[in-house]
């Protein structure tokens, strides 16, 4: 009993006295690991280390999906690495959509600046909940969870975007499926769709097999 309760103490001791930086700018220099970047040396960390200045500029949405994400993440914006938040932009032009998409490691707040978003995700449990966001409205699509966004109105619609980490990543379900080389029988035996439409689906996207 008595071994049990010194554990214990020593236990809360240790814990309680764990040394803790202020932060911890990503250094590429250094190798990834799986919890992040590496740590700069403070004496190479400057003020630029902490600000970022490309969520004003609007992204570039001449693509096959009409909208584009400018990111602010652990990889663009050295100063979150470690502080498990980060920010995106989202630009969607009339009949853009962000497709069926996952954030693996954090969940996500939308905010709408300009334009109108039609908005949801599917729990767990298939449940659908979409919403359609006007100026001001916010919206959280929980870790993990298959969600999008797609333009509702006549304009080009702005969302801020902020994640509880600072790498949250990003899979589209669309290229996750048919932007690889995966083969096309086993697609369609797992997703239970037509060969054809998903050697469509490949010459689209740029998908081969």
């Amino acid at each position: 009993m008595i071994s049990l309760v010194i554990f214990i103490f020593s236990l809360l001791l240790s814990t309680s006295h764990v040394v803790v930086q202020d932060f911890c700018v990503a250094d590429f220099e250094a190798p990834e690991s799986p919890t992040g970047y590496a740590c700069k040396k403070p004496a190479a960390v400057t003020v630029n280390d902490f600000v970022f200045s490309g969520l004003g500029i609007p992204g570039n949405s001449s693509n096959i999906i009409k909208a584009e994400v400018t990111t602010a993440f652990a990889s663009d914006f050295l100063g979150v690495n470690g502080l498990g938040i980060s920010l995106a932009r989202v630009d969607i032009v009339v009949g853009g959509v962000f497709p069926i998409h996952t954030h693996p490691r954090g969940s996500e707040v939308l905010l709408v600046v300009q334009g109108t978003i039609f908005a949801g995700f599917v729990s767990s449990t298939n449940e659908v909940y979409t919403q359609t966001l006007e100026k001001g409205n916010l919206m959280v699509f929980p870790q993990g969870l298959p969600h999008f966004q797609m333009n509702a109105g006549s304009s080009t619609t702005i969302g801020f975007v902020s994640f509880s980490s600072a790498t949250p990543s990003v899979q589209l379900l669309p290229f996750a499926l048919f932007k690889n080389d995966l083969p096309t029988d086993i697609i369609a035996a797992t997703t239970f769709l037509d060969e054809a439409q998903i050697m469509k689906l490949k010459a689209i996207l740029g998908g081969t097999g």
